[in-house]
């Protein structure tokens, strides 16, 4: 009976879970006329909140240095709650961790965005994400590491 059940993915909601911005070194930074270097780092986290009811979280750090002073720190998370059942374990693992991150992914990057400039410097503008890239590199690390 249970074969019969049509597969369920609904977007619940959308929200911003978690939002921070350091300027730990300013005002005296900000009169620098050196470039910034930006480092971006993306993780995804998700958990069942209920019966068929999952978070999938987004996370973003981006930092930017002057030299070896912090000029700006973001950390954000991006939250989204999907109904989703009657999936196997593989169409499970696909719309967990590619699927619905895509999804919030573009909520993400505007929220960074327009927090890095309404702390008072030029937007940094976070590239696309190949979240099924990214997937299947990470399974590709667990084979790996499987076998050693």
């Amino acid at each position: 009976m249970a074969d019969n059940l049509e597969p369920v993915f609904l977007i619940q909601r959308m929200y911003l879970k978690d939002l921070s911005l350091e300027q730990p070194n300013s005002p005296a930074i900000l009169l620098s006329q050196d470039q910034p270097t930006v480092d971006i780092q993306i993780g995804l986290g998700s958990e069942q909140i209920g019966e068929g009811l999952f978070e999938i979280t987004v996370t973003a750090t981006v930092t930017a240095n002057i030299q070896a002073q912090t000029m700006f720190l973001v950390e954000a998370k991006q939250a989204g709650i999907f109904e989703i059942r009657h999936l196997n374990d593989q169409q499970m693992e696909h719309v967990v961790n590619v699927v619905s991150p895509q999804i919030i992914y573009p909520y993400l990057r505007s929220n960074v965005a327009d927090v890095i400039q309404r702390g008072g410097f030029p937007p940094v503008h976070m590239a696309e994400i190949n979240f099924q890239a990214m997937f299947e590199q990470q399974q590709r690390m667990k084979a790996e590491q499987q076998l050693q």
